[in-house]
């Protein structure tokens, strides 16, 4: 079976949930026996990518938003468009720009949904004869929503079934001014009705779009993420220390997790535990980042905070022997949070906000526990509990590695994605109407 995966890259800058979801999936199908080809969009994915050297980035971002911008440079010659798009220069763009900031690029959006009706009706040519010319799809997946505007196309030019993953687009959406967020929500309604079937990445966030998009029962699937267990390492004896792993950004709650840390250390009880920040950032965090680091100066605790940079394969590694826990205080909850099982199957328990699909994901594997409200002095009640009681850090260690490995398996998951498929296809051969 051939799955053609289309996957909208973060540039490697910050860790991107999204990007390495789809990186460990991709795997994990192709471990199950599946040939897998995956085809980035707009930027390039992680620097530990090695098997995307002879595909193309399809909609290179600097060539999309300059076309959008200037429809002049729409006619602009084919070596033009490759100087744009080559390596060096996305990787450039990915640093500079905060590519989930939605905020001037209202427009852009709307046109990409449009699909063979937008602005960039020959880049999707372009990336269809593409996949004509090089592959062979038994089915097409769509990394996200944001990608509707392709389906019409892709089903009417190439005859194949199209899935799409739900998570975290309406944190792109909603952040949208309101007259472009509510175009955008009836667009992505109005596209939805052409796919075959939509993967939610948790119960809360297929209850939140199925409302959004009015996706009909028969068509929406939960399917939780996963990850192999056997790439983490659950050390022994890790340093008593707090750690933070998701992009440094406002959104993400770092600063919650700073004020909260600030209170935690008036304790003289707490003076050898740590603060571990890794994730990376774009261009656009760079003032939020600032900030806080003047307030961890400010309060004189700049010994006790380390800014971890290394946040790809060996460096997630690195930082999970470091912290005995982890907490990533999103303001308004998230779909999923892939980094929960990565911590959990490294042996790190989680404290979460009771929100969004935080509480649905740690209930089933074992290894955390939430608090309410999110403000820094709950949360820095919750650490300080289980940091005065090692027992119990050591019973949610136990418990989320055995959770992520008995119910957050990549390798069970990708096996039982083939099977869906295989079912799925040959229902629709024999019946070439259904769904």
């Amino acid at each position: 079976m051939q799955i053609v995966h289309i996957v909208p890259g973060s540039g490697g800058s910050f860790y991107c949930g999204n990007c390495l979801r789809d990186s460990k999936y991709n795997l994990g199908l192709k471990d199950a026996g599946a040939e897998v080809v995956k085809i980035p969009m707009y930027l390039p994915i992680f620097a530990d990518e090695h098997d995307l050297e002879d595909i193309p980035v399809f909609y290179g971002a600097i060539s999309l938003y300059l076309k959008h911008t200037f429809p002049i440079l729409r006619r602009a010659p084919a070596w033009l468009d490759g100087l744009l798009n080559s390596g060096p220069a996305l990787k450039l763009a990915s640093r500079m720009a905060g590519s989930t900031n939605p905020r001037g690029l209202e427009d852009m959006t709307i046109s990409m949904l449009l699909g063979e009706k937008g602005e960039q009706k020959k880049e999707l040519d372009r990336l269809i004869d593409w996949i004509a010319d090089h592959c062979n799809p038994d089915v097409i997946h769509l990394s996200n929503a944001l990608l509707l505007g392709l389906v019409r196309e892709i089903k009417e030019s190439l005859n194949v079934r199209v899935v799409c993953t739900l998570q975290d687009e309406d944190v792109w959406v909603d952040a949208m001014e309101e007259n472009f967020k509510v175009k955008t929500w009836e667009l992505m309604k109005e596209k939805a009705r052409d796919v075959d079937t939509f993967f939610a990445v948790s119960n809360y966030y297929a209850r939140e779009m199925q409302k959004k998009l009015e996706i009909p029962d028969h068509k929406l699937f939960v399917h939780h993420l996963a990850v192999a267990p056997e790439d983490y390492r659950n050390t022994p004896n890790k340093p008593l220390n707090i750690g933070f792993i998701s992009r440094m950004c406002e959104s993400n709650g770092l600063e919650v997790l700073i004020d909260a840390f600030v209170l935690l250390k008036k304790d003289l009880k707490w003076k050898d535990v740590n603060l571990i920040i890794t994730g990376g950032s774009t261009g656009d965090d760079d003032h939020f980042i600032k900030k806080l680091k003047r307030k961890i100066n400010e309060v004189g605790i700049q010994n006790a905070v380390d800014f971890h940079k290394d946040f790809e394969e060996h460096g997630r590694r690195d930082f999970f022997e470091k912290v005995s826990l982890i907490s990533v205080p999103v303001l308004a909850g998230e779909a999923f949070g892939l980094y929960l099982l990565e911590a959990m199957a490294s042996g790190v328990p989680v404290v979460q906000p009771a929100l969004g699909a935080f509480p649905e994901i740690i209930e089933k594997a074992g290894g955390g526990i939430t608090y309410f409200p999110n403000t820094p002095s709950q949360l820095a009640d919750s650490l300080a509990g289980l940091l005065s009681d090692p027992q119990r850090i050591s019973q949610l260690s136990e418990a989320g590695v055995l959770g992520v490995k008995q119910k957050f398996n990549l390798h069970q998951r990708a096996s039982e994605v083939i099977s869906f498929h295989k079912s799925h296809n040959a229902q629709k051969k024999s019946d070439p109407d259904a769904a």
